[in-house]
């Protein structure tokens, strides 16, 4: 049975994939791309991954808005979205002219050096400055469009304030609601996005409706120590992943 281009066993696997993705995020804000890129990676084209983990970005962005932009500090999350919203274009114009090799190895770097940033010690200085605020939104504009993983440059942002974490994991998510507006657009524009692809979204939108819901019920229960741990955790598997997917 082949169903929006891909056989049964794909689709059960790419949904067992997007529910535990989906999880991830409900509980940290953030980690769906990160996980669920690399998985869909094995059972699909690279292209197809990316932009099929863009499409659930975008599709599961509105469910509980209001209260992330209740929660969220929007002063420097909407700034940093609507400047990766202008520089997701560009990530994708780099993935078509990037040789896989040497992107591989930047996707590598940049992981490793979220997951470095995350466990320093919070900073006593207080908000990033603009300039900072700035770079974080060009760099996570980049990075949706060249691998659908806007949170690397935007969780340490985040992370490294003192900052509680229904807030962090509110901005966090306005963030990515917006570069995944912007990533599913310039897709569409740029032809890398078909009717297969918006299909086999649709489909894979319940699991993913079910894990971000158990994710959430779940975040509210955990200490914010062990919510900062398990953020470390995850980033660090992702560094581990690309770094040996190297090889």
């Amino acid at each position: 049975m082949i169903l929006f281009g891909q056989p049964l066993i794909i689709l059960v696997a790419a949904a067992l994939f997007t529910f535990a993705a989906a999880t991830i995020r409900g509980l940290t804000g953030f980690g769906m791309a990160i996980i669920l890129v690399p998985l869909l990676g094995m059972v699909m084209a690279p292209t197809d991954a990316v932009m099929l983990a863009i499409l659930l970005q975008l599709l599961i962005g509105p469910v509980g808005l209001p209260t992330i932009l209740a929660d969220g500090h929007r002063s420097s999350a909407i700034p940093i979205a609507a400047i990766a919203m202008v520089t997701t274009p560009v990530g994708l114009l780099l993935l078509g002219v990037t040789p896989p090799a040497l992107a591989r190895v930047l996707i590598a770097a940049i992981a490793v050096a979220a997951f470095l940033l995350v466990l320093l010690p919070p900073t006593a200085r207080g908000a990033p400055g603009q300039i900072a605020t700035a770079a974080t939104g060009v760099a996570s504009g980049i990075l949706t469009g060249f691998a659908a993983m806007p949170g690397p440059p935007v969780i340490p942002y985040y992370l490294r304030q003192a900052m509680a974490p229904a807030q962090a994991r509110a901005s966090m998510m306005l963030v990515f609601f917006g570069t995944a507006i912007a990533g599913t657009v310039a897709g569409v524009a740029m032809h890398r996005i078909g009717w297969s692809t918006f299909g086999l979204a649709m489909l894979l939108f319940l699991p993913v409706l079910a894990g971000n819901w158990l994710g959430a019920r779940a975040f509210g229960r955990v200490p914010a120590p062990l919510w900062r741990g398990i953020v470390a955790v995850i980033l660090g598997v992702a560094a581990i992943s690309a770094v040996v997917r190297l090889w």
